[in-house]
């Protein structure tokens, strides 16, 4: 069961239990886990964390579950309407963030496609200098 909170944001229960387990080592009241999500990287968004004394100034105090979770403005607009969830396994540790729609695209792209053989042999311009992957 997914637990909605106040921000259309939901926790699915492998994300609770992981936020449970780190907030265990939060000392205070005020205590809470500082999550930093950000557009980045090849799935569209990139996280970090960490525990924190009390919130900054212009952090969302997320409260769900007796868990206490500070999010910045950005971070705060990018999980309206998310689900926030937890792999730990072999190939991966870490939260990962699903969203209604497409997550935003993040990895380069290539300006356009170039042969394999221009990669490898390489063209050459009117200067006779060679140019790899670059032709027009």
């Amino acid at each position: 069961m997914l637990e909605a909170t106040g921000i259309g944001t939901q926790l699915t229960p492998a994300a609770t239990a992981f936020l449970r387990r780190l907030s265990r080592f939060s000392a205070g009241t005020e205590a809470g886990v500082k999550l930093v999500v950000a557009r980045g990287g090849c799935s569209g968004f990139t996280t970090a964390f960490d525990l924190a004394s009390r919130p900054e100034a212009g952090d969302f105090v997320w409260e769900c579950e007796g868990l206490r979770i500070f999010l910045g403005p950005e971070s705060r607009t990018l999980l309206d309407g998310a689900t926030v969830d937890f792999a730990e396994t072999a190939s991966q540790t870490g939260f990962i963030i699903k969203t209604q729609g497409p997550a935003p695209a993040a990895c380069a792209s290539l300006p356009k496609l170039v042969s394999i053989g221009s990669l490898v042999a390489g063209q050459r311009d009117q200067s006779g200098r060679a140019s790899y992957g670059t032709g027009s």
